[in-house]
């Protein structure tokens, strides 16, 4: 397995593992799955370099997962704050794919200007939560019925991890 940037030749591969994500689970409040096209406007916030990121795990041409890091809200006074990502293709959870892809992004990152690294997460997501507090994140708030989907409601969860955050 490699970890890399991603690239936009990747972006099919992209779309399919997150449709499944989509499709069959509430680990996002999409409910409508994407087509290349579709998803090329959220691909295109990632640079190889600078505070916003995406990486992919790859082996033997396949892609197993991606991480990244995005803007977390629009106003200027966010900047320095983040929020990240990271999915892992269905069955292959467990296998060090979502560590692989954080470690490498917390490496990305690192000497980029960015205070705070941000995840939300949809309850229950034992795998997910897992990864996250393996690298510090640690939980500021939980909102209940935040999303639904799949016809119940679903509790979101809130953590952050201090990032030391270069000087500007």
């Amino acid at each position: 397995m490699i970890v890399r940037a991603a690239g936009l030749e990747d972006l099919p591969a992209l779309v399919e593992l997150y449709n499944h994500y989509v499709l069959h689970t509430a680990a996002t409040f999409d409910v409508e799955p994407y087509t290349v096209e579709t998803r090329r406007p959220w691909f295109e916030q990632f640079a190889a370099t600078g505070r916003y990121r995406l990486l992919v795990a790859v082996e033997a041409d396949r892609l197993l997962g991606y991480a990244g890091t995005m803007r977390y809200r629009p106003k200027k006074a966010y900047e320095t704050s983040v929020e990240c990502t990271c999915y892992v293709q269905s069955g292959l959870q467990g296998r060090g794919i979502g560590r692989a892809l954080y470690e490498e992004l917390f490496r990305a990152i690192a000497s980029e200007d960015v205070h705070r690294a941000l995840a939300g997460m949809t309850l229950p997501n034992p795998g997910s939560l897992a990864l996250h507090q393996r690298f510090g994140f640690r939980e500021v708030g939980r909102f209940s019925e935040q999303g639904r989907k799949h016809g119940r409601y679903w509790d979101v969860l809130w953590l952050e991890k201090p990032l030391p955050a270069a000087a500007p």
